[in-house]
């Protein structure tokens, strides 16, 4: 059979039941867009994760407390009591060779009110060297400064998206004061603007010096992690393994209480993680294809039947089995070909509009595009198959008695 025959008699063939032919291909649509979308939000989340830990420093080594409980401070403040001290960041500063600058962190989560509106935030307690580890810029205003950490002033730095929850847009933080746990703090600073979202976004943090956050917040002295800036990347291995000898030795354990990270480990920690969320909204949105799949197998296999006298005919008139099985695959390869270029197309709108609209980064990749086509085909192979060899085994003589 020529492949112009082909063509002609199946679009004949498809065109002939357009609510069915609709209603099928629809199902191959929703599992297209569907894997489209939720790999297009693993891998944006990925990228904007691998962006922000990438633009949280140079050099960046942190280390952080391996266990810790809230410690049932006052007012719903829940900080971790912590094995690590700011005895360590000293320590680390002043004897472990390749080490740039330290701050000590206290982090917690609280709801912060101002003139009448409210939202909830991490709390950062911080050293003024924080800044320049963690490369916080400065839109409006300063940072912490040094008089601020040595009086254990009632002040902070807003992230940009705090300042716009609890001020609005237009207005201007400077010089105002809101709430943390019913203590009144002065703002000095707004941070720039970083991005990301959810976990990873800076622009949802206070930072307030570390000493007013222990004694006022917490009222504790221990902390939750140390982040340290190597003089340049060539030591970071160095310098991660002498914090991790020397903490051990103060803390007088053979056993790690506490954990040492750099930029590379972290960034293949987020991988993993993002991989594997990737690789799981992948297989739930799958399961549609499946479905959409076992659809097209319904309508071939209705298809073959409502046409049992029309395969007998072509057969009494010379076709061959192979020349029949060959117009019923095509039909199918053909829905899940019209279904998966139309659920591509969806897939990017629906992406570009969970970016717009949900604040959620997404990125669709040509390799998913690609992976799309191919499942489009092996889906209209596979799920085909067993119709098309049902048609071309049908015997000429019962076909033509077929009623």
């Amino acid at each position: 059979m020529k492949f112009s025959d082909l063509l002609g008699e199946t679009l004949a063939s498809l065109s002939s039941n357009k609510a069915r032919s609709g209603l099928t291909i629809l199902g191959i649509v929703v599992g297209i867009a569907a894997v489209i979308v939720m790999v297009a939000i693993g891998q944006g989340s990925t990228a904007s994760m691998t962006s922000s830990i990438e633009s949280a420093g140079s050099n960046l080594i942190m280390v952080m407390n391996s266990f810790g409980r809230p410690s049932g401070g006052t007012g719903g403040v829940r900080m971790q009591r912590t094995s690590l001290t700011e005895d360590d960041a000293e320590a680390i500063a002043t004897e472990v060779s390749g080490v740039e600058a330290v701050s000590p962190v206290v982090t917690s989560q609280s709801q912060i009110v101002a003139k009448g509106t409210n939202t909830n935030s991490q709390i950062t307690g911080v050293e003024p060297s924080y800044a320049d580890i963690r490369n916080v810029e400065i839109a409006e205003g300063t940072f912490v400064t040094e008089g601020d950490a040595r009086s254990g002033s009632r002040v902070c730095v807003l992230g940009s998206q705090v300042a716009e929850d609890l001020f609005g847009t237009d207005a201007d933080p400077l010089g105002q004061a809101v709430r943390i746990n019913g203590v009144e703090f002065k703002v000095i600073g707004v941070a720039a603007a970083e991005g990301g979202s959810g976990f990873t976004s800076t622009d949802s943090m206070i930072y307030v010096p570390l000493s007013t956050a222990q004694r006022t917040l917490s009222r504790q002295s221990g902390i939750s992690q140390i982040v340290v800036q190597a003089a340049n990347a060539d030591q970071m291995e160095q310098v991660q393994t002498d914090i991790t000898n020397l903490l051990l030795q103060r803390h007088n354990i053979a056993t790690a209480d506490f954990q040492v990270m750099n930029q590379a480990d972290m960034l293949a920690t987020a991988s993993t993680i993002a991989s594997t969320m990737t690789l799981l909204l992948a297989s739930i949105a799958s399961i549609s294809l499946i479905v959409g799949g076992i659809g097209i197998m319904n309508m071939m296999l209705t298809m073959v039947t409502e046409r049992t006298r029309e395969i007998g005919l072509r057969k009494a008139i010379g076709a061959r089995a192979s020349d029949i099985a060959s117009q019923f695959l095509a039909e199918s390869v053909m829905l899940t070909f019209v279904g998966g270029i139309v659920g591509i197309t969806v897939g990017w709108v629906v992406s570009l509009g969970v970016t717009k609209f949900a604040s959620i980064t997404t990125q669709v990749s040509p390799t998913s595009v690609v992976l799309a086509v191919g499942v489009c085909a092996a889906i209209g192979i596979v799920f085909g198959y067993y119709p098309a060899r049902r048609a071309a085994a049908l015997n000429p003589i019962e076909a033509l008695r077929y009623q």
